[in-house]
């Protein structure tokens, strides 16, 4: 019988001997999917695994917090050639980083999802999307997963990998320096569920570095288990791709976009605020209603990763003419914001 392999162009450094991840035993296939039982290898039913119920029990048990012997806080998780681009990296739990660290500060939000100093724009996208479908969410992160009296270091999080649920354990050791997270982050300095997320996700492909460059589309579908479809808009736009996306976000799909760049050209900003090579996240698309037409105007809403000024200049963007055409109730219901938070 063949041994089915997940790989991503990687090998993993903890198992050499093989390019599959039986043999980690905080890496495993859930035998849900796709794929019948009989794709599992009996070399991965005979591995002595302990259950992320059982490592919480034993490290409460114990008073220990759990370190993951798979993805250790040294250089080597972080990067295979690049280091990171600042000084002396500590890695620190959240309880080391901040007072009262929580895994959601008022549930997750879009805006929970800031980029660090690792280019994985496509990543903080797809987890931009993530982040407004709360039953999707907690399909990637399962369980009421805290820092109370359960808390034992230890986190569990979901992922689709060719056909299968994979289950990645991690410990909640993160790279800081200066005392801040280095990767990912809330904005919220005590909410920890995208940096952690991004952890998960980074251990699944090798190392941080390993998540530099990528397709958000990807990302959507290791997230969901769903099929992606692209439409490139310079050379075949559906004439009804407004309603195409109207009637997918209706139905809880996940959306993302972005200017293709050369790659001499690769986060170019143009004069109207956009950034050329660069991932987006749509998260809205409705029509509104205004004093100057009878119709229906079309609107797509869409974020930057990066979080900041760096938004579209042009019509309805922040604080634009256009909006003062709109009713306060109908910006209410948009939850519009005229802050610099990327999202516009």
């Amino acid at each position: 019988m063949s041994t089915r392999k997940y790989t991503r162009g990687w090998k993993p450094r903890f198992n050499p001997a093989t390019d599959n991840f039986f043999g980690r035993s905080t890496i495993r296939d859930t035998g849900r999917g796709s794929i019948g039982q009989d794709g599992i290898p009996s070399k991965y039913e005979v591995l002595e695994m302990q259950s992320f119920e059982e490592l919480v029990r034993e490290c409460l048990r114990n008073r220990t917090l759990w370190e993951d012997p798979d993805f250790p806080p040294c250089d080597e998780s972080m990067y295979f050639e690049n280091r990171p681009p600042c000084g002396d990296v500590v890695w620190r739990r959240p309880g080391d980083i901040c007072d009262n660290p929580q895994m959601f500060v008022e549930g997750a939000s879009r805006m929970d999802v800031m980029q660090g100093v690792l280019g994985d724009c496509w990543l903080l996208a797809a987890v931009s999307c993530l982040a407004t479908n709360d039953k999707l969410l907690h399909k990637i992160i399962p369980g009421k997963q805290n820092f109370d009296r359960h808390y034992a270091g230890v986190f569990r999080f979901m992922f689709w990998q060719y056909g299968r649920w994979v289950e990645v354990l991690i410990d909640d050791r993160l790279p800081t320096c200066g005392g801040l997270l280095i990767y990912m982050h809330s904005g919220e300095k005590n909410e920890f569920w995208s940096a952690l997320l991004e952890k998960a996700y980074a251990k699944l492909n090798g190392c941080y570095e390993n998540l530099s460059g990528g397709l958000t589309s990807e990302a959507l579908t290791d997230f969901t288990g769903g099929i992606s479809e692209r439409f490139k808009l310079r050379e075949d736009t559906p004439p009804d791709l407004f309603n195409i996306m109207l009637k997918a976000t209706f139905k809880g799909a996940m959306m993302s976009c972005h200017i293709e760049a050369t790659d001499d050209k690769i986060e170019a900003k143009l004069d109207n605020g956009l950034i050329i090579g660069h991932a987006y996240s749509i998260t809205d698309v409705r029509y509104i209603e205004t004093s100057f037409s009878s119709d229906k105007i079309p609107l797509v809403r869409i974020r930057n990763p990066w979080g900041d000024s760096h938004e579209w200049k042009g019509a309805w963007s922040d604080d634009s003419e256009e909006w003062n055409t709109v009713s306060q109730k109908e910006k209410d219901s948009l939850g519009l914001r005229y802050e610099h938070d990327g999202e516009f």
